[in-house]
């Protein structure tokens, strides 16, 4: 039998695997094909990371680090559906969801004292954020809207918000005091054992991070977002807020940056409540009240409080309601607003949701309003503010004729921001912060103040060389222009771009636009193409992926989740990625509350197809190339005769669509026959 690996992980992906998988193995498995099913889903590698706390019939195996050494194989073949990037929030509901179900899980030590504790956060943190794509992402990223998929949208084009001239939605970044602003990069010359000290003001070294190697050729930088800088800046734009009549509207990504970003969420939570915080922060602390975790954690603890002070600090609460700005809201009939939970603040899927509405959010009116969409770091925020400009300037894209933007990501190996977890802190005493190789040569240094935020991250040049390959070849295949977006301003591109332009000169580039131009220019040119109805293939860095292969979907196809995601691993498998998982916990939500059940499966659908074409030539196998071919004409008879599920109660269900997918797969085969 050949094997594909299929993966199990959370929320409406997981519930439309119950109906999904098995019309996949009922159809692939005559034709000698398994499917080997691995759960990745934050429930089960929370049971993975605590085997010692479980009977044995509870332990489960940690498929993750199966997956770790399956994708190193050639032969690997993976189907991988969206999972959760965990915020603390999450992963402490998911614990206790466990608990009542039997299983005796350690609580989560916010504040550990013992050395046990300690180590039970640390268990615990390593589930948090992105854990899994950093993983399994052993390759670089090929991530494109299928033409079916994209001729259905063009006939069928999806309603898109008006724009004015006169909007006045923005994007508030900082300029300075932030990531951008700080970083440092280099480039080794040789291979090398660094480790990261912070040096305080009397002298003293404090390991962060114990020694670990670096190859020669590796790209290394290291910057700080700075406490007082965020301050002053979250400060300054509630202000704005207000006077300006704008929704406060904060967008991060507290999910996969699990260190980083809730720290930026819980400063924006108290620079919104301000009075609030300063009247009553011993109040706070004394009940275990951390911002962090969202506004909805705030308002359940001061609920424990005794009638008096409780109710004092219900009527602060209101009094400081009135002083705020207006606020963005994820839900208007429940009233959870945008800083309710951290997990509700993913950037790359609320900045283009808000595009596609003419540049407005939701108020708690349920009206739709101009808003200051708040990206504090400005490494990435200002190619918003372009698109932005360009709506105002030429009004609304329109699905039926607008052109699509591939994209080609630097991501494998943890490449750039993701794989900076470990090497990410939150400052706890004045000083300098150092990154010193074995021989003492210091790489990188910062002076810090307490409460800054502290990261360093690594590209190898292996995965460099082969994005560059990668980028070439989707050239060479689809006669599009592809523009790397590397700013020459910032360090860390900078080092990029001396790599790109060598690495080129490898490749023949005779007859191809290749362009290398700052993420603002690139930006600027793909909407340009991208409204007169041309092609054009962005190549960028890992966090850039992430936010252009929403943006573009979205306003493109109406979603993220219809694209087609395929990673050559570079040891000769391929990973194939099912498209976003944005939408996913708002359908759960959906399903629970009307019964009603609308995922979208076409990423699944697009995925295997996919897969199954590897297999087919890979492994000379005609069943799977004939599977293949006919997968894809029930994809089109799909898209045809409009039988994915329907956003609204009544409507197709994830299930009937599922049955409708079955009947035109098999139709297919049976003409083959």
């Amino acid at each position: 039998m050949e094997k594909i690996i299929y993966t199990l992980t959370d929320e409406a992906p997981l519930l439309a695997t119950q109906s999904l998988l098995p019309i996949f193995q009922r159809i692939c498995n005559p034709a000698g094909i398994e499917f080997v099913v691995k759960d990745i889903s934050l429930r089960a590698r929370i049971l993975a990371a605590f085997p010692d706390f479980l009977t044995p019939e509870q332990r489960v195996p940690d498929a993750l680090s199966e997956l770790s050494q399956l994708i190193q194989r050639p032969e690997a073949n993976i189907i991988k559906l969206p999972n959760i990037s965990a915020s603390l929030p999450q992963l402490k509901a998911t614990i206790a969801t466990l608990q009542a179900q039997g299983y005796h899980l350690p609580d989560y030590p916010e504040t550990p004292n013992t050395e046990t504790q300690k180590q039970i956060k640390a268990r615990y943190d390593q589930l948090k954020g992105s854990a899994v794509n950093p993983v399994l992402r052993e390759g670089n990223s090929d991530r494109r809207a299928p033409k079916a998929v994209k001729a259905y949208a063009k006939a069928h084009p999806h309603p898109m918000g008006k724009w004015t001239p006169t909007s006045k939605t923005a994007i508030a970044t900082m300029s300075e005091g932030d990531f951008y602003h700080n970083e440092q990069s280099v480039t080794l010359p040789h291979p090398d054992t660094v480790r990261i000290v912070l040096e305080n003001e009397k002298g003293e070294e404090q390991i962060l991070k114990a020694p670990f190697p670096l190859q020669a050729g590796e790209i290394i930088d290291a910057t700080l977002m700075q406490h007082k800088a965020l301050q002053a800046f979250y400060q300054k734009q509630v202000a704005k807020a207000k006077a300006e009549d704008l929704l406060f509207s904060l967008h991060l990504k507290a999910t996969m940056m699990k260190v980083s970003d809730p720290i930026l969420f819980g400063e924006a939570v108290e620079a919104f409540f301000a009075p609030l915080w300063e009247q009553h922060r011993a109040t706070f602390q004394a009940i275990g009240i951390n911002a962090r975790n969202g506004l909805s954690d705030v308002l359940n603890k001061i609920s424990t409080l005794p009638t008096a002070p409780r109710q004092e600090i219900e009527k602060a609460f209101e009094e400081a309601w009135k002083k705020a700005p207006d606020i963005a809201m994820v839900n208007s009939e429940k009233g959870i607003t945008n800083l309710h939970f951290p997990n509700d603040v993913i950037v790359d899927a609320s900045i283009p949701a808000m595009i596609r509405n003419g540049g407005k959010m939701y108020d708690r009116n349920q009206t739709l309003r101009d808003t200051l969409a708040v990206l504090p770091d400005s490494t990435y925020a200002r190619i918003y503010q372009v698109v932005i400009d360009f709506c105002k300037a030429h009004g609304a894209f329109s699905p039926a004729t607008m052109g699509s933007v591939a994209n080609v990501g630097l991501m494998a190996q943890k490449a750039e921001e993701y794989g900076s977890h470990d090497k990410t802190f939150e400052i706890k005493e004045a000083g300098t912060v150092k990154v010193i190789g074995q021989e003492g040569k210091v790489y990188l240094q910062h002076k810090v103040a307490v409460g800054d935020i502290w990261r360093m991250c690594q590209t190898k040049d292996a995965p460099i060389r082969d994005w560059v390959k990668l980028a070439v070849e989707r050239a060479q295949l689809t006669h599009t222009p592809a523009i790397f977006w590397l700013d020459p301003e910032r360090a860390h591109d900078a080092q990029l771009i001396k790599k790109v332009t060598a690495y080129l000169k490898e490749h023949n580039t005779e007859h191809l636009d290749l362009q290398i131009l700052s993420p603002e220019e690139a930006m600027q040119l793909t909407l340009t193409r991208t409204k007169a109805g041309e092609d054009t293939i962005s190549v960028t860095g890992n966090v850039l992926r992430d936010y252009l292969t929403d943006l573009f979907p979205i306003l493109e196809l109406g979603t993220s989740a219809k694209v087609l995601s395929i990673v050559p691993l570079m040891n000769g498998g391929r990973l194939f990625e099912t498209g976003a998982g944005g939408t996913a916990p708002k359908l759960v939500e959906q399903y629970e509350k009307e019964g009603h059940f609308a995922w979208d499966s076409m990423g699944e659908y697009l995925a295997l197809g996919a897969s199954l074409e590897h297999l087919g030539h890979t492994r000379h196998n005609k069943q799977a190339l004939m599977l293949a071919e006919t997968l894809d004409e029930a994809v089109s008879k799909m898209l045809e005769n409009n039988r994915s599920p329907q956003p609204t109660a009544g409507g197709i269900t994830t299930q009937e669509s599922h049955k409708y997918f079955a009947d035109y797969w098999e139709e297919a085969i049976k003409r083959k026959k």
